[in-house]
């Protein structure tokens, strides 16, 4: 595995790549990996012939106060499990080489970042639309790999692919959860073994929905059971959303429809955590 941390050789590499007709996979992550981001590069790596990963905790996604500085770190650790899955090559670039003195330019995806996780982030899509913007940029990647728990990500990035004209396929793969349900995170290195206990509650609450949802009952009753489920656990100190929501549009619903996305964001002690679950009607 070559770690390659200059943009330009990045690029070049990637660029001689494609003349010789190899299909590259592209998996971006801000590092600390677990086995959600595992099952990502291995899927890339069994559709690929090369895969390349980048590790960039990306500043321009994190508000004023949020946990830029205290986020999880470790490129030693991160860099075994890559070599032991036997990927290609590790994009390690650094911020002030991304972001030069005087940058000024973002990409934003209107209306959809505005929702759910966008109200209550400010800019943290526009940092994400435009990080990953310039990694499909340098990369150039056939496919790119998401994990479906980061659902409004998904979103984003398939607009901006479609809109910008990228050639470029976005494969979103399934949430990778712990055997208590609790969806796998960078950031529940952050949880008590308490609270860690208490974010089961998270994943009971959806599947509680999905089991009303397909009792067909009214998404806004539904609703109003996920959000009591949520309540009666006490170590959740803020419930940011938890609803159930159209899959394309992330407004709420109120009635029957064939496909649902029920989506919860929640604070245990000072960690958000987001969830959420895909329901299709037959």
């Amino acid at each position: 595995m070559e770690i390659i941390r200059i943009p330009r050789i990045m690029r070049e590499i990637t660029k001689n790549l494609k003349n010789r007709a190899k299909s590259i996979g592209f998996v971006p992550t801000m590092g600390a990996l677990h086995d959600g981001h595992l099952s990502l590069i291995k899927r890339a790596k069994e559709e690929n012939d090369i895969t390349v990963v980048s590790i960039f905790v990306n500043p321009t996604q994190f508000a004023e106060g949020e946990d830029f500085e205290k986020y999880p770190r470790d490129l030693e650790t991160d860099s075994e499990k890559l070599k032991k899955i036997g990927i290609e090559y590790l994009f390690y670039p650094e911020a002030k080489i991304l972001y030069p003195n005087g940058y000024s330019t973002f990409v934003n995806v209107e209306n959809i970042s505005n929702k759910l996780c966008g109200k209550f982030r400010p800019g943290h899509f526009r940092g994400v639309a435009t990080i990953v913007c310039k990694l499909f940029n340098i990369i150039n990647p056939n496919r790119a790999y998401f994990g479906q728990k980061d659902y409004q990500q998904t979103l984003i990035i398939r607009k901006m692919v479609e809109d910008l004209n990228f050639d470029i396929e976005i494969i979103v793969c399934p949430t990778i959860r712990e055997s208590n349900g609790l969806a796998m995170s960078s950031r529940n290195s952050y949880l008590e073994e308490n609270e860690k206990k208490a974010a089961t509650v998270i994943y009971k609450a959806l599947l509680e929905g999905e089991k009303l949802l397909k009792s067909k009952i009214k998404p806004s009753e539904v609703t109003l059971k996920i959000q009591e489920i949520l309540r009666k656990e006490p170590m959740i100190k803020e419930i940011q959303y938890a609803g159930v929501y159209d899959p394309l549009t992330l407004d709420e619903l109120d009635e029957k429809t064939n496909k649902y996305l029920i989506a919860i964001a929640v604070k245990i002690g000072d960690t958000r955590l987001i969830d959420n679950m895909l329901v299709e009607l037959n």
